[in-house]
């Protein structure tokens, strides 16, 4: 199928049947987030992957009451860097040098770019980390309809709460939002069969000569 068939195919799964997402599939994604764009490739977040019944009922109970925590196969919950620190970029510019096989000291335009912007003191540090963890969640959301498993974005949850279940902010971190995974249930999803709603292409698209 075609990238815009998957498109057509996927919707945000309201009820979930419990079946485990195989691990290749689940990998693929993972991978597919992986490979996701970042402003100046710096990837200021962390994803966490989270397969265990406890856990999962421990999040549904104290931070997000959706059926799909609980009924789903993994959560992925996208957490931004509330703050960037020069160790960060010091260890970018390190695996950049590392791939690309050349030495440190080349990159030193980059790095200094790289530091008068994020910290000129006008950057609000989560603000952009947050926008970039949501770049690769969407790319996360088309590959998981490649792979013809079923994802609910989510955002309905207590950040404080979630936080402190995951321990987060001791990390740097912040949850952003979160991308269940797992198999519609036709049975109890009221939107299984439902046409997709989207504004026609006139209404949304602005094309300038």
């Amino acid at each position: 199928m075609s990238v815009l068939e998957n498109l057509e195919w996927r919707y945000a799964t309201k009820r979930m049947n419990g079946t485990p997402v195989p691990q290749a599939k689940l990998d693929t994604i993972l991978e597919a987030i992986r490979m996701a764009p970042t402003s100046l490739g710096l990837q200021p977040f962390k994803v966490i992957v989270v397969e265990d019944a406890a856990l999962r009922e421990k999040i549904y109970n104290e931070a997000c009451q959706q059926p799909q925590v609980k009924e789903g196969s993994h959560l992925l919950i996208f957490a931004a860097y509330t703050k960037i620190t020069p160790q960060d970029v010091d260890e970018y510019m390190d695996l950049i040098a590392k791939t690309r096989e050349v030495p440190v000291e080349a990159l030193s335009d980059f790095k200094s770019m790289i530091t008068s912007s994020l910290f000129n003191g006008e950057v609000q540090h989560y603000a952009w980390t947050a926008r970039q963890a949501y770049i690769a969640f969407g790319i996360g959301i088309v590959a998981a309809a490649e792979e013809k498993v079923d994802a609910t974005p989510m955002e309905g949850f207590s950040v404080e709460a979630l936080d402190r279940v995951l321990d987060l902010t001791e990390k740097n971190l912040s949850a952003v939002t979160i991308l269940a995974l797992g198999y519609r249930d036709p049975e109890t999803d009221y939107l299984a069969n439902a046409k997709k709603v989207r504004k026609r292409g006139a209404d949304l698209f602005i094309h300038l000569p």
